[in-house]
């Protein structure tokens, strides 16, 4: 293994499922986290973020890390309250996420830790916290390199691109590909020639900004949530449908893609028939796209 990895500690969306039917897969929800020798990065702070805080607790060479969130949902940030390095004196936690100063961001982290939501806040946490403010280059953090941009989800949310040991690794847990064309093409008959123009620029605005994030991605991360039948219920709600997120990449030039932030209700039956039609439709596209189910556990060497 090489000095930088990547570990996937939750893979879930929506709400932990601890089933003895989706262990093989996992049932902890988003936290993702990049390692460049002792350059710690954390993406999202779900419940997976858990058992990552208790491992780092039980090494001493670390005692800093950055953690990026992509949106305040409760998938997303309900780690928070039980991870135990934020309540450790020695370490340094930075937080960024979508705010447009520190002092919201820091409002979003901790608004779920008051009453009568939990009863131990923030203000309890020993640890250096940073909020960090927003910059338009993005931010160097030792050999990483991080840039953000929105995507397609409910409220501000960003997606990463994430630059680590020559790989382009781009996180997206959130956003709902091809809104803007499905929702169209659903309706198209109640909307006049002028109207229709107007949508085909919206479409393609909306599709230049998804490859401009995901283009040539050496490892894409990125909603899955949906099979194409459970989109159709639940367009709009800001998750992808499997055979979108894979069209989106194989058009971007990603290489390796990695379906992510999976529906609490499947199981791992169920994970198992999306893997194996990803690489049919991957198949019938001609295309060289590699596609992997991400698993609770899953380490890649970057």
């Amino acid at each position: 293994m090489s000095n930088a990895q990547l570990r996937f500690w939750g893979v879930r969306g929506s709400y932990a499922a601890p089933f003895s039917s989706h262990l093989g897969v996992g049932g902890n929800t988003s936290c993702v986290e990049i390692r460049a020798g002792d350059h710690l990065l954390i993406c999202d702070a779900g419940t997976g973020i858990i058992p990552l805080g208790n491992e780092l607790m039980q090494q001493d060479k670390i005692r800093e890390m950055f953690v990026i969130l992509t949106h305040y949902h409760w998938d997303h940030v309900c780690g928070l309250p039980f991870f135990v390095p934020a309540f450790s004196p020695d370490w340094k936690i930075s937080f960024f996420g979508p705010g447009d100063s520190p002092t919201s961001i820091e409002e979003n982290v901790s608004s779920q830790m008051q009453a009568p939501y939990f009863p131990v806040g923030t203000e309890t946490w020993l640890a250096e916290i940073n909020y960090l403010v927003q910059q338009s280059g993005g931010f160097q953090y030792g050999p990483i390199k991080i840039d953000f941009s929105n995507v397609h989800h409910p409220g501000i949310t960003f997606g990463y691109r994430i630059q680590v040991n020559d790989k382009t690794i781009v996180y997206a847990s959130d956003n709902e590909c091809m809104f803007i064309e499905k929702s169209v093409k659903h309706r198209s008959d109640e909307f006049n020639e002028e109207e229709l123009a107007l949508f085909e620029e919206m479409i393609h605005e909306e599709h230049q900004s998804e490859l401009n994030l995901f283009k040539d991605a050496d490892i894409l991360i990125h909603d899955a949530q949906y099979t194409p039948d459970d989109y159709e219920k639940k367009r709009g709600w800001g998750h992808s449908c499997y055979v979108d997120t894979i069209n989106t990449a194989i058009n971007a030039n990603v290489k390796e893609l990695y379906l992510f932030h999976h529906d609490p209700n499947y199981d791992d039956a169920a994970m198992e028939a999306i893997q194996k039609h990803s690489n049919e439709i991957i198949k019938e596209k001609g295309s060289s796209l590699v596609c992997h189910i991400a698993k609770e556990g899953m380490t890649i060497d970057l």
